[in-house]
């Protein structure tokens, strides 16, 4: 599995529980905060649940 460069780019602000806790256990926890983490399947869902809220790179 590679790496992916998750950054937070908006607000959580408004946003369900949910997403808001997901967000936290990404490691995000204010905007233009970023993370490197595996791609494993888990992490991906995680990410599909708050992409209205986040950028994603591929990391080389």
């Amino acid at each position: 599995m590679g790496k992916v460069r998750i950054t937070q780019i908006k607000s959580k602000i408004g946003s369900p529980e949910r997403q808001k806790r997901t967000l936290q256990a990404l490691g995000l926890n204010r905007i233009n905060a970023t993370v490197e983490v595996e791609a494993t399947p888990q992490i991906m869902g995680m990410i599909r649940k708050v992409t209205h809220l986040v950028k994603v790179e591929e990391v080389k």
